[in-house]
């Protein structure tokens, strides 16, 4: 079974083993994925009716909204991207355009498919950069070429060298197999296969990953201009030097060679239709955009990022530097905490475009003893492996657990509910004397008593004044 076709059972599962409580926003993020699997089993016809049921999770901070999403990306396998409703601003006033988070949902989608398309070619990129490292290894006896009287193919010449990356001011050269270098290069070869050349370093030649960066940056690619291409026609790609081992230089060999064995007019066009019927994007802190019953200065802005949302929530055309993606079918997960406003301060055409509200539970003290020791990687297995680098092996008893939990439920509601991220808090004082001494003391065992607890943080959690500011 593919990931994509997960049961809502399966989803849920796979869920619990990282998000601890929160039933009724996973079964109905569960069944809205599934709902997903189901219209690609239906008609073209129907399948163009049917519009993903979006989301409105509502529940205070670190209760799990966005870890519930994050975890479902990888789940399912989906392009998925998480934006701040806040970065947004409406259109004419300074900040992001509202159309960016498709545009970076595809930028998500296009590595992804990459990935999946490199990895089909793996086998003959990785061989055409073994011969790309026996060269470099081995290296054939250099001699010049000769420049022909022809002016101006001399010039082509030096242009087409600029464009390479190649300083046209050198010397062009050749080179010269001779049967010694040949019996060498057959030697080296036979040494890579069997990996004794793995940590030899070599220098290699590679494409600038700042250019890269700069030209993937560049405003008109944010608007969904693809300036590269003209740009790379005038501007001569910049090499730069590295002196990586071989085991290095194959990866980055491969994933050239890769290049030029994929097809990047099919790799786009796949991406966008990955994005289109399996792109997930997360709208966090959308309750900081809602109008609140006092109108102030601010409110215009905030209904109109509302409004500039709206149509791309509703399904539109955007232009991006890769083809047009349509947002129709793309899955739309918006959370908010909704303190001080509530959801029906939302425009209401964005609201008919959230019709699942799902409202998560504030967490329990029996949550947080789960939060810290049931999850794949939970948070006290997390510190006793960095711990245990230190060759100190750190062993929590259960009433350590629980004290660490009351603490942590009790400062939460007698300052600021921050949620689960308060364990972060309370666990980084506790340990803080193990994480400075550790490097510096004798191997040993630890074990972390209740005790233990109320000697190092018991203090501070009971000075309601002191814990504001230390927990």
């Amino acid at each position: 079974m593919g990931q994509s076709e997960k049961t809502p059972k399966q989803i849920v599962a796979a869920l619990d083993e990282y998000v601890i409580g929160q039933e009724k926003a996973k079964k109905a993020i569960a069944v809205a994925l599934r709902n997903r699997y189901r219209r690609m089993q239906l008609s073209e016809d129907m399948q163009d009716e049917i519009t993903p049921k979006n989301m409105l999770m509502i529940g205070p901070t670190g209760v799990g909204k966005t870890e519930i999403a994050r975890r479902l990306a990888k789940i399912v396998q989906a392009p998925f991207i998480k934006v701040e409703a806040t970065k947004f601003t409406e259109v004419g006033y300074v900040g992001r355009d509202v159309e960016s988070m498709v545009r970076d949902l595809l930028d998500v989608a296009i590595e992804m498919e990459r990935k999946t398309e490199y990895q089909k070619v793996r086998s003959e990129a990785s061989r055409a950069a073994d011969k790309r490292l026996v060269k470099l290894l081995v290296p054939g006896v250099k001699k010049q070429k000769q420049q022909n009287g022809n002016q101006f193919q001399n010039l082509m010449n030096m242009v087409n060298a600029m464009q390479a990356g190649q300083d046209p001011t050198q010397p062009d050269e050749q080179e010269e197999v001779t049967d010694q270098v040949r019996d060498q290069r057959l030697s080296v070869k036979e040494q890579l296969d069997r990996g004794l050349l793995e940590s030899q370093d070599v220098t290699i030649e590679m494409d600038d990953p700042q250019q890269n960066m700069a030209m993937n940056n560049n405003m008109m690619g944010q608007m969904g201009i693809d300036l590269s291409a003209t740009l790379g026609a005038l501007t001569p790609k910049k090499k730069i030097q590295r002196t990586v081992t071989v085991k290095e230089a194959r990866e980055v060999f491969i994933r050239e060679e890769s290049e030029k064995l994929v097809n990047a007019a099919d790799l786009y066009h796949d991406a966008i239709k990955r994005a289109e019927d399996t792109g997930i994007i997360f709208i966090d802190e959308i309750d900081k955009i809602a109008s609140t019953a006092q109108k102030n200065s601010g409110e215009v802005s905030r209904e109109g990022v509302q409004r500039d949302i709206l149509p791309i929530v509703e399904g539109s055309a955007i232009s991006t530097k890769y083809g047009v993606i349509n947002t129709d079918h793309i899955l739309f997960i918006a959370s908010g905490a909704f303190a001080e406003s509530k959801p029906s301060d939302l425009i209401a055409e964005l609201q008919g475009r959230l019709p699942i509200r799902v409202e998560l539970d504030d967490l329990t003290q029996a949550d947080f003893v789960r939060i810290l020791t049931e999850p794949n990687n939970a948070l006290v297995k997390q510190y006793m492996a960095l711990i245990a680098t230190d060759n100190i092996h750190t062993t929590f008893t259960k009433e350590a657990i629980e004290k660490i939990a009351s603490i942590a439920y009790d400062v939460n509601h007698n300052t600021e509910n921050i949620g689960a991220r308060r364990l972060h808090t309370i666990l980084e004082k506790l340990l803080e004397d193990i994480l400075y001494e550790g490097p510096d003391m004798a191997m040993g065992d630890i074990t972390i008593t209740e005790q233990y607890v109320m000697d190092k943080i018991g203090n501070i959690s009971a000075d309601k004044d002191l814990s504001r500011y230390i927990l």
